[in-house]
């Protein structure tokens, strides 16, 4: 009996050690490393809300107020300034307005008064008739626009005629000089100018004077009346032309070269006296010129002024206008 006792006894102490190995096991703690940071700052609920010295005497809360009064003083002067500005435009606004309604109000009151005071039986035979008086500066406009449109068509014809007629007239006496110079010439040819049967004015003229082959022709006929007979008052003529070393042949030869040198020299005293008349001392030097830029002249002028005075005119339109737009308003 003693022996099951001790068994006993024996089985329940390592049962009990393991049961109290198992409790402690299962009650263990384990501790583990706080990794989270730590707050800095403080929240709301660890201090008393309404306290005054958590907003007086803490500088971050005392920077954020500065900020905040900054920015709204900020606001309010920018709005002030753009009310202050829109009062401004409105007060203008309402002064041109009532400036409007006083000066329509007058208006009307002068016209009612003026037209209550006119007589309202009055016939068609009382009615005078009126004579429209025109300012000055409408008649001048009137005058200077009448010249101008006189002017304007007629002194473009005075400058076409004038510049005609100059050219006419130096061509004319250029070919008169040029005629005069080649009759010279010739007759100079081994005395032909006491030739009596020779007409030269006949022969030479406008439209050959300094044409070659046309004096050459002159000279070569009367050469050949030479063969024929002696042609009374041609007598130093025909004595050279048979007595010229060279012959008949040498003596033709030199006629036409010299009759050649006479229509050359012709020409160009002719050129010389057209170059001379159209030139710009002679033409201005022309009492017809003269005339023609003395109109031109006058007609610029009262161009001009007719222009001022139309500006004017319309200028003034323009200001009844305005009024007469007032008036219906």
């Amino acid at each position: 009996m003693k022996v099951h006792y001790i068994n006993i006894l024996l089985f329940a102490l390592p049962l009990n050690i393991l049961v109290i190995n198992q409790r402690n096991h299962n009650n263990s703690t384990y501790h583990t490393s706080n990794t989270k940071l730590t707050k800095t700052h403080r929240t709301l609920c660890e201090c008393e809300l309404y306290a005054p010295s958590n907003y007086e005497n803490d500088p971050e809360m005392k920077e954020l107020m500065e900020n905040f009064n900054h920015q709204s003083s900020e606001r309010f002067r920018e709005y002030d300034e753009r009310i202050q500005d829109k009062r401004k435009q409105f007060k203008e606004q309402c002064e041109k307005d009532i400036q409007k309604i006083i000066l329509k109000d007058k208006i009307e009151k002068e016209l009612t008064e003026k037209l209550s005071t006119l007589q309202t039986d009055i016939s068609t035979n009382d009615i005078p008739t009126c004579v429209c008086e025109k300012s000055l500066a409408d008649k001048m406009e009137k005058t200077c626009l009448k010249c101008g449109g006189v002017l304007g068509t007629a002194v473009p014809e005075l400058g076409l005629i004038g510049g005609s007629v100059i050219y006419s007239a130096a061509q004319a006496a250029a070919a008169k000089l040029g005629v005069a110079k080649a009759i010279e010439l010739m007759k100079k040819i081994y005395n032909l100018g006491n030739v009596s049967f020779i007409d030269w004015t006949n022969l030479i003229n406008v439209g050959n004077y300094s044409h070659r082959m046309s004096l050459v022709g002159i000279v070569n006929k009367v050469n050949n009346m030479c063969q024929i007979k002696d042609p009374e008052g041609n007598v130093v003529f025909c004595f050279v032309k048979q007595n010229m070393r060279g012959g008949a042949g040498k003596f033709a030869q030199t006629i036409s070269e010299q009759a050649g040198n006479a229509a050359i020299k012709a020409g160009e005293t002719a050129n010389v006296k057209f170059a001379e008349m159209t030139s710009v001392g002679t033409i201005f030097s022309d009492p017809i010129v003269i005339s023609a830029t003395v109109v031109v002249t006058i007609a610029v002028i009262l161009i001009i002024i007719y222009l001022i005075l139309r500006y004017r005119r319309k200028k003034k339109m323009k200001k009844k206008l305005q009024y007469i737009k007032l008036l219906e308003e």
